[in-house]
């Protein structure tokens, strides 16, 4: 008996939707999608953003050349992806709402053309399945969270290669096959786990006609499987060996990822039915391959499939929607090592493609209840008038918790007070926003849920060391070393500490470790040449903050502090670019200004006080420590070479902002003391803790 072929959408399913038209209804979800992500909008970055946004070192023409040639230029390599980045960053620069609507208009783009897809297989309920998908609150970490990105643009370049190669095998253009391919290793630039398109589209002309042709169907996707297993091997790769995905949280033997991969699907399905309590990051399981329990899920997983395959006789539609499911998910399902599962084995942007086969299976299912009677209509019409709203509003919900990172890091410690994830990354943003004694509890806390992990102990010696208590951050950057001796960001911190409380050559040789560990750790670099500076070596020290500003040029520390090498080098004029370079990039620092003044630096103030040109009330001083008075004028000796020379530096600092407690006359070379300093008038970097410190000792 001949297998009948699935039977196109009747009136009840598609009517409205053929009235309105493909634009209208697209319309109505990228307004219904905006609403929704409204309050994501004006969010922040969160979490690993800042390492997927276009970096200051990539953010010229040579960059982007470097994103495409260097695998290890961007947090991962996904050259199409990064380059989108690259281009918004010329459009808004670092305003985070430029990012957001991006992605919430991809999302409606993706959305419609899943529609689309649908339609054009002759399925039903496309626009229903589009609108399930828009709103669903699963696809919030998705759309809210900018590094995702890569999720929203490859489901576009991966729908729009569906589409095309649809149209390929209806008119067997070679030009239409190549825009087909072209779409497809767009999508693979963009996100590799878009290599599961070819053996999707097999499954999807099975459904729709209950057999496979080898030259119609299969042939003109070879060159596809061969594209996604290059694209596959390369982010396997860098996985490993750039992002990290090696060691031992990520050795799992076959057996423990088939129980991952086994209750992974039965996790995502859950989250699809009942989308409440979603969190960022999920708890990791505990896996143990001698529990009865943790086997019953892949064994129903398998269960079911079969039940489905020997039901396609009767209808392809489910096990077509399982397969198209669980084949989406295959690359993220515990066969493959991805450094996200650090820290869960499951995450909600996952399923982001996943999902859409399981709501275009849904809609599907309703559009033949509606064919079969009265009640059918009531549930489809149900759906549409109460379920996409409730959706709408979790999503809404749900987006609220991407604002900024603290609310969405306290929006995991409400669902698992325990996760020392959100505990250490909650830690760092409240010592980001220079509120140490907040941070320290958490960093205990994620250091009592988890004692593996170095950055935890790295971030806690941070946290010590600015409320003054060395010794202990010392000992906690020793025992992240301990953890992890080949950690670059425990060796700098180390080294910066040591520096900073006057161990300059023990400092030294940490710095070069982390160096030779990461040479492109721009904070290494940059402490190395502090501690050079201070050791004297000053050619060593410029070298080291070149190299730092190679890969930071947009940190206005390491261009003050480069400042101050070159005037020890004797290139004031350099050292006046860099100081002009750190007051672009930072205006709010008045010492960077302050080194713009009469001198370039205090050490060439030093320097000509020690000369004998500084005269205070008239009377030659040779001591750069000497005190003043209120009252007191301090002018230049009169010699036509110091005329020239200062004259020559206040033309080249026009502008300087004269400090509050100084009257300046800079037609006659000179200033007098209008009041003592107060202590918000001292700009030079200090901790009085410190100093009590030392000299309690």
């Amino acid at each position: 008996m001949p297998k009948r072929a699935e039977p196109r959408a009747p009136s009840h399913a598609t009517g409205g939707a053929r009235r309105l038209g493909p634009a209208v209804l697209g319309l109505a979800l990228l307004l219904a999608t905006v609403v929704a992500y409204g309050p994501s909008l004006t969010g922040g970055p969160v979490w690993d953003d800042d390492a997927h946004l276009t970096r200051p070192d990539l953010r010229s023409v040579d960059g982007l050349k470097r994103i495409w040639t260097d695998v290890s230029a961007t947090q991962q390599y996904y050259p199409l992806l990064h380059s989108a980045f690259w281009l918004e960053h010329r459009l808004w620069g670092d305003a985070t709402l430029g990012y957001h609507l991006t992605n919430v208009f991809l999302h409606a783009l993706a959305a419609a053309l899943f529609a689309l897809l649908w339609t054009r297989l002759g399925a039903r309920g496309g626009w229903l399945a589009a609108g399930l998908f828009a709103l669903h609150p699963v696809s919030v970490e998705s759309v809210a969270w900018i590094s995702e990105q890569k999720n929203t643009l490859s489901a576009v370049f991966y729908l729009l290669a569906a589409l095309a190669f649809l149209s390929f095998r209806e008119d067997r253009s070679r030009r239409t096959w190549v825009l087909a391919t072209a779409a497809f290793l767009a999508a693979l630039l963009t996100k590799s786990v878009t290599a599961t398109l070819p053996a999707a589209l097999l499954v999807l002309l099975w459904w729709r006609s209950g057999k496979l042709s080898w030259r119609r169907d299969v042939l003109p996707l070879v060159p596809w499987f061969g594209l996604a297993a290059g694209m596959a091997a390369v982010t396997v790769s860098v996985e490993r060996h750039v992002v990290g995905a090696a060691g031992a949280e990520w050795a799992l033997g076959p057996a423990e990822r088939l129980l991952v991969a086994g209750r992974a699907l039965w996790f995502y399905l859950g989250k699809l039915a009942w989308p409440l309590d979603l969190v960022f990051i999920y708890p990791r399981w505990q896996l143990d391959a001698r529990s009865l329990w943790q086997w019953t899920l892949p064994a129903g997983a398998l269960l079911v499939l079969a039940c489905l395959w020997l039901a396609r006789r009767r209808s392809r539609t489910p096990i077509a929607v399982a397969l198209l499911f669980a084949g989406s998910l295959f690359p993220a399902l515990g066969l493959f090592d991805v450094y996200p599962f650090r820290y869960s084995f499951v995450a909600d942007h996952f399923q982001y493609l996943a999902s859409m086969y399981v709501f275009g299976g849904v809609a599907a299912g309703l559009a033949v209840l509606a064919d079969r009677g009265r009640g059918g209509v009531t549930a489809l019409r149900a759906v549409g008038c109460v379920a996409l709203p409730v959706l709408g509003g979790l999503t809404f919900r749900e987006a609220w918790n991407y604002r900024d990172a603290e609310t969405l890091y306290r929006s995991i410690l409400a669902s698992d007070a325990e996760s020392w994830f959100a505990h250490h990354n909650l830690a760092m943003t409240l010592l980001e926003r220079g509120q140490p004694e907040e941070a320290l509890p958490h960093f205990e806390a994620a250091l009592r849920a988890n004692t593996k992990v170095p950055e935890i102990r790295i971030g806690l010696g941070l946290a010590l060391s600015r409320i003054g208590r060395g010794d202990e951050a010392i000992g906690a950057y020793e025992a992240a070393l301990r953890a992890d001796p080949r950690s670059a960001d425990a060796e700098s911190s180390l080294g910066d500490l040591l520096r900073r409380t006057g161990r300059v050559e023990e400092a030294i040789l940490h710095l070069e470790r982390a160096v030779a560990l990461e040479p492109r750790h721009a904070a290494a670099r940059h402490n190395l040449g502090l501690a050079l500076g201070q050791a004297g070596r000053w050619e060593d020290a410029a070298r080291e903050l070149d190299a730092a500003l190679a890969v930071r040029p947009d940190r206005a520390e390491s261009w003050f502090q480069r400042g101050i090498v070159l005037v020890n080098l004797g290139r004031p004029q350099d050292a006046v670019d860099s100081f002009r370079r750190a007051v672009v990039l930072d205006p709010r620092d008045p010492e960077a200004e302050n080194r713009l003044g009469f001198a370039i630096t205090r050490a060439q103030g030093r320097q000509m006080v020690s000369h004998g040109l500084v005269r205070v009330n008239g009377k030659k001083v040779n001591i750069a420590s000497a005190s003043v008075r209120v009252g007191d004028e301090i002018s230049f000796a009169a010699k036509d070479a110091t005329g020239k020379y200062v004259k020559k530096n206040l033309e080249m600092n026009e502008g300087w902002a004269v400090p509050a407690w100084l009257q300046a006359d800079n037609d006659n070379f000179k200033g007098k003391v209008l009041r003592l300093p107060a202590r918000e008038d001292i700009v030079v970097p200090l901790s009085e803790q410190l100093i009590i410190e030392l000299y309690s000792k």
